[in-house]
């Protein structure tokens, strides 16, 4: 199973390889083809493959050109395009329901196909898991890095200090060196995107100095 949001060149060929080495990949030297089982490739895509239709779900499988006769059922390959998902929700077309699922652009629409399955709530309920434990790692990596960069900063500032002191008074050139490290921190978690609240709350910078930090 893949998923695909923006038009992919080469996506059959890709797809068709990738469905064949894993039913190749099935049995080893000697061993007998009755080993080998049934694969499916699932490509939910993001963007519209068969522009001639409206058909949003499609499954293709070897079969007779003429009579359309299946071939045989080992290989398959389903394609989902939400693109195509249609405005009325049958209730009894599961695939449609996981379709619109993986379709959903915020909460509450994640929220409201979860009431439709009981699969479809622990896939949601999942995600919900995934998401808070990404959170948590995000902050805590943020927390890391405030930290580490605090040190070095207040480390160099700490110098830098030192030396200014020796000329202009020692209080002064640590001050100077503080707030001149606490600005390079502020802007170091600017450019990697940390919003201003999360740096307030990480760093206990004012606004004025998030400001006057993101104007160096």
């Amino acid at each position: 199973m893949e998923m695909q949001a923006y038009p992919f060149g080469q996506w059959d060929a890709r797809s068709l390889f990738y469905l064949s080495k894993m039913y190749t990949d099935q049995i080893g030297r000697g061993d007998p083809y009755t080993k080998l089982k049934k694969c499916i490739h699932v490509s939910i895509l993001d963007f519209i493959r068969f522009a001639d239709d409206r058909k949003c779900h499609r499954i293709i499988s070897l079969c007779d050109e003429q009579t359309g006769e299946k071939y045989t059922d080992h290989l398959e390959l389903q394609i989902l395009e939400l693109k195509k998902l249609p405005g009325d929700l049958r209730e009894d077309d599961e695939v449609i329901q996981w379709m619109r699922f993986l379709a959903g652009k915020d909460r509450k629409e994640l929220e409201d196909m979860a009431s439709t399955s009981e699969y479809i709530e622990e896939a949601y309920r999942e995600l919900e898991r995934m998401s808070a434990d990404e959170r948590a790692r995000l902050e805590y990596e943020a927390r890391q890095k405030a930290i580490r960069d605090h040190d070095a900063i207040m480390s160099s500032a700490w110098e830098t200090g030192m030396e200014k002191g020796m000329e202009k008074g020692m209080e002064k050139g640590l001050q100077k060196g503080r707030e001149q490290g606490r600005l390079s921190i502020v802007r170091r978690m600017l450019e990697g995107g940390t919003s201003p609240e999360e740096i307030m709350r990480l760093t206990g910078a004012t606004e004025e100095e998030v400001e006057k930090a993101r104007n160096m």
